[in-house]
């Protein structure tokens, strides 16, 4: 039989080797572990493993065989043996073509294919190792394969994944109890499925308010507009584009939803310029994240509050990047704002379920009085039948969160997240070609100089070019603008891991700078 070999001495490319695998009804398997191109079967020591009796395409387990990844076979089988070449193939080249085959082009991807991850570090199909510090853009806060993820998933797996939100289950009770303790404010929570939906909830909230508790309007129009700020992002549905404050996200999906209007960030005179009869409340993240990584400073986030406290709006903060420990802090906006401070509504997704999906937006429980004359709390105003999800807190999802919140409690990860972040800053502070560093915690933004600008070309920022060649030596980074590296590592990262990716991060900008 011929059967195609992956070989150790050349990453990523196969040989046709003579009889060296065989099989038979009870699902025995032969491999063969090849020492060099050159090698031939009669040169080689075969290894013999038992295998259940298989119907379908299947990978020989790494672990179960003792062999390194680059000497498997890849077999097709069947009850009767195994039969012919399995013609699947494990490198980058054929993964990216079942990509540009059937995966909508929605995303610039990368030039890797990542296969593994554990702590803050991931490999790709060749083997190579990386200094993961996007963390899947601020969602795997505990890095990668945590046991006590992985203990939770399996346990709740076992039990009950999936009911639908018709019925009650006791993770999602628990879970809406934790976020509304991390809150420290009466509220309640809807769950999602991720950040978009989060602020769907807020933004339908906000409409459902303007339009049964603070209008309508002399002309009968319900109040409706909800004011953002320019460089905000808040999601791709089309609500979430509309709020955000980026032309590049709204092109070619005119019309776009009305009622969103986006003025200067950190400015509260232009906030108390814009509101008119039509203002419902105010869209704001306390840090700016795909912008550039920009936090509002305390006056303006308490100057919100006084505002919307003035003219009835609801103050709605879009912490999905920033919040749940990522700034140092549960509440991303408590570690700006220096004195009491309590929103309307508040989005979460990302860090939330450590990689699992899932979103929540919790609602701030005060009174409000409906045009009819009824009064009820803000959190009551989605009533059954107004908002709903399929997939949203499911006992899967919620379990898996509650033990992402455990562990960042009892590993004291807020804190190191307070503590990392400083130290990344004063590292990169003081780097050859770094303008600025920025944000809080662990989520900062790194300003090229302007020296770099020439980098742009065919498209691609100067941002990009560093990413891509960060990559190349070792450090996944997140671009945030044109001139902006965003780090979002995972709140367990180590200080030797910082150290490490600033090593990293000056040999980049050593390499691309130009002469």
């Amino acid at each position: 039989m011929r059967m195609i070999v992956v070989t150790p001495s050349k990453v990523g490319s196969f040989v046709l080797l003579e009889d060296n695998v065989v099989g038979n009804g009870n699902g025995l398997v032969h491999l063969i572990q090849k020492g060099s191109v050159q090698a031939r079967t009669k040169d080689l020591q075969p290894i013999f493993f038992e295998w259940p009796k298989i119907k379908s395409r299947f990978l020989l387990a790494l672990g179960r065989t003792g062999c390194q990844l680059k000497s498997l076979a890849l077999v097709r089988t069947s009850g009767k043996g195994y039969f012919r070449p399995f013609p699947m193939t494990i490198n980058a080249s054929d993964t990216l073509t079942l990509f540009e085959e059937f995966v909508v082009p929605t995303y610039g991807r990368y030039d890797i294919v990542l296969v593994r991850g554990r702590g803050s570090r991931v490999w790709d199909e060749a083997g190579k190792e990386y200094l993961d510090f996007g963390a899947g853009i601020a969602v795997s806060a505990l890095g990668h394969a945590h046991p006590r993820m992985i203990e939770a998933l399996d346990r709740q797996a076992r039990e009950l994944i999936h009911t639908s939100n018709l019925y009650y289950t006791r993770p999602q009770g628990e879970l809406a109890g934790q976020l509304v303790e991390i809150v420290g404010a009466p509220g309640k929570i809807f769950f999602s499925n991720s950040g978009a939906e989060a602020n769907e909830a807020a933004i339908k909230l906000a409409r459902k308010f303007g339009n049964e508790c603070s209008g309508p309007l002399p002309d009968g129009k319900p109040r409706f507009e909800i004011l953002t700020f320019h460089r905000s992002f808040h999601g791709r549905t089309m609500a979430g584009i509309s709020a955000t404050g980026q032309e590049k996200v709204k092109h070619g999906f005119e019309p776009l939803l009305p009622g969103f209007k986006h003025l200067p960030f950190n400015d509260l005179q232009a906030v108390e310029n814009a509101i008119s009869s039509e203002t419902v409340g105010i869209l704001i993240e306390p840090v700016q994240g795909e912008g550039g990584v920009y936090p509002a400073t305390n006056e303006f986030l308490l100057g919100l509050r006084r505002i919307c406290d003035q003219h009835g709006l609801l103050l709605m903060l879009d912490e999905i990047q920033c919040g749940l420990g990522r700034l140092g802090n549960w509440c991303g906006w408590k570690q700006i704002v220096n004195e009491g401070l309590v929103p309307d509504t508040i989005s979460w997704a990302k860090g939330i379920g450590g990689g699992f999906p899932l979103g929540a937006t919790w609602i701030r429980k005060t009174p409000v009085h409906s045009l009819t004359g009824g009064a009820m709390d803000l959190c009551d105003l989605l009533q059954p039948g107004t908002h709903g999800t399929t997939f949203g807190g499911t006992p899967l999802a919620c379990a898996t969160s509650l033990a992402v919140f455990k562990t960042i409690e009892q590993e004291g990860l807020i804190e190191n997240a307070r503590n990392q972040g400083d130290y990344a800053k004063r590292q990169l502070s003081v780097l050859p070609g770094i303008k600025e560093v920025r944000g809080m915690g662990l989520m900062l933004g790194i300003e090229l100089g302007g020296e770099f600008a020439p980098l742009a070309a065919d498209g691609k920022t100067p941002s990009h070019v560093a990413a891509v060649r960060s990559m190349r030596n070792g450090l996944l980074t997140v671009p945030a603008g044109p001139l902006v590296l965003r780090w979002l590592p995972p709140l367990n990262v180590s200080q030797a891991e910082i150290d490490e990716a600033v090593s990293i991060l000056a040999k980049t900008l050593d390499e691309i700078q130009p002469r």
